[in-house]
């Protein structure tokens, strides 16, 4: 489905049912250079049971239109208006990576906006790699491969697809190449500067889960340690052999997880 924020259209999917207010809200949120097709198995599973689900594509990624905000504070208002926009008062909100860096931001500064809080592969700083950052930079493809070999777990990068004949490694590259030139850059930059999580991380009001991968390199766990002893009302879990992007590696283990804390 679409919806207007901002002027802008937001590309959404609703896990397979039209979307009812009736019905609590579910918001998902990617990551940097991502889409929202990243949560089609989860967004299915909440869709049918008991849940209003929206898994958006941010400003200028996927199939929305708009600039990327070159802030996670700019993201963060963008996402106030977007659960505005979706008739709703408020949200669980399940982010990953920069998603979950917005999710938390969200939560502090429209704590009005937020219900629960889920934050998967998220550190209290996410420093992106010189090389990382410079290939991205100039567009180069270079950072597809890197983003994709730090993030899926050894096994993940041979095979472990939920679907058989898929390949993660191939599926990952394959969506970071959708995205126009310089958004990826923006993202990351806007991860790089964020310092604000552990401060904001005490000031949340409404449960939270951190969802962390044991194998994830570009947010090891025990980099999450400062916002899991920040957090007021926190549960940690770390899930066995996953890496970054666990939503694919382990999407059952994600949703029994998430169903779990919700």
């Amino acid at each position: 489905m679409d919806l207007i924020v901002a002027g802008e259209t937001v590309r959404a999917t609703t896990g397979g049912r039209p979307l009812n207010r009736d019905l609590p809200l579910l918001l998902f949120i990617h990551g940097a250079g991502m889409d929202r097709t990243i949560w089609q198995l989860q967004t299915r599973y909440f869709a049918n049971h008991g849940w209003s689900v929206l898994a958006v594509d941010l400003p200028g990624h996927g199939g929305s239109g708009g600039t990327p905000p070159e802030s996670i504070a700019g993201y963060a208002d963008w996402a106030d208006d977007l659960i505005a926009a979706a008739g709703f008062p408020s949200a669980a909100v399940v982010g990953h990576s920069m998603g979950a860096f917005i999710g938390l931001h969200l939560a502090t500064h429209h704590p009005e906006r937020v219900n629960r809080l889920a934050l998967l592969g998220v550190a209290a700083t996410m420093p992106v790699h010189p090389d990382l950052l410079a290939a991205a930079d100039r567009n180069d493809p270079l950072a597809f491969d890197l983003i994709t070999s730090w993030s899926l777990a050894p096994r993940s990068r041979y095979g472990g697809h939920q679907t058989p004949g898929l390949w993660m490694t191939a599926e990952s590259v394959r969506l970071l190449e959708h995205i126009a030139d310089g958004v990826l850059a923006n993202d990351l930059h806007a991860c790089n500067r964020y310092d604000e999580a552990t401060a904001a991380a005490a000031r949340v009001t409404c449960p939270t889960l951190l969802l962390l991968g044991e194998l994830d390199l570009m947010t090891r766990p025990k980099a999450a340690k400062p916002l899991a002893t920040a957090l007021p009302d926190g549960t940690t879990v770390i899930l066995p052999g996953a890496g970054h992007v666990m939503m694919m590696e382990q999407p059952d283990a994600v949703i029994d997880t998430l169903a779990g804390f919700l």
